[in-house]
């Protein structure tokens, strides 16, 4: 027989956030509209409300200042998360800066497992322009996983091409729902709702111990959006 704990329910509602703590024997789910700046911090990056195509939204851009390389800790992120295993699920936006380099493109995602110190982190993301381009090296480069500070995409392309990067439909500028779910060392991509993953990590390189917070995260050349986080915690931390 399949017994379940009886259903706990809690929601408060101020500011950019509101919160939905559902649990199932060790399950909560958190949600956060995104429609503030509270409870959020800035790591390298600026960040506003804003409505972007008639949805509530964080608009998450780089900070001025010295570009230090790609796949690092640039992002808003929660200080008061701390995630180890569940799923992660926002809707989001990349598009091109005004200013965006010749190699920019659109890159925008979730970082996730921050360290408190943000020395660590990782992370998956899209590359919105590549998805519809002419060469079909650069559509296979349409999403991407991270892991600061040792393992960025130019890294992981070289010891593992194709491993940590794949494809899928994507169209700059557009509200693009995506999800990611992580047990342990391993973590699945899932992009447009689709129950199957469009990039599948088995060995998440800071282990399956980490855990720590979550961020919204851009890159350089980036325009991100973000609306509607949606975090399920699962078993342990």
């Amino acid at each position: 027989m399949n017994l379940r704990k009886p259903v706990v329910t809690f929601v408060c509602l101020f500011g950019c956030f509101l919160g939905a703590f559902t649990s199932f024997g060790e399950e909560k789910i958190q949600f956060y509209r995104l429609d503030s700046l509270t409870g959020l911090k800035m790591n390298e990056v600026v960040a506003k409300p804003i409505t972007y195509k008639r949805q509530d939204a964080l608009q998450v851009k780089f900070a001025p200042g010295e570009y230090l390389g790609p796949d690092r800790t640039t992002f808003a992120f929660l200080p008061d998360v701390d995630f180890h295993n569940g799923t992660i699920e926002v809707d989001l936006v990349g598009t091109l800066a005004a200013d965006a380099p010749k190699e920019a493109r659109g890159f925008v995602g979730i970082a996730f497992r921050i360290e408190s110190d943000l020395s660590k982190c990782e992370g998956m993301y899209l590359r919105p322009t590549n998805a519809r381009g002419e060469d079909q090296v650069r559509r296979n480069h349409s999403t991407q996983y991270f892991s600061y500070p040792d393992y960025t995409f130019a890294r992981l392309r070289k010891q593992s091409p194709e491993k940590y990067e794949s494809y899928v439909d994507l169209v700059p500028g557009e509200w693009t729902r995506m999800r990611i779910e992580v047990t342990e060392e391993k973590a699945l991509l899932y992009v447009h709702g689709s129950d199957q993953p469009v990039l599948v990590v088995n060995d998440l390189k800071l282990g399956k111990e980490a855990h720590g917070s979550i961020g919204l995260w851009v890159d350089r050349g980036t325009e991100g959006y973000f609306s509607n986080l949606r975090i399920t915690f699962r078993g342990g931390k």
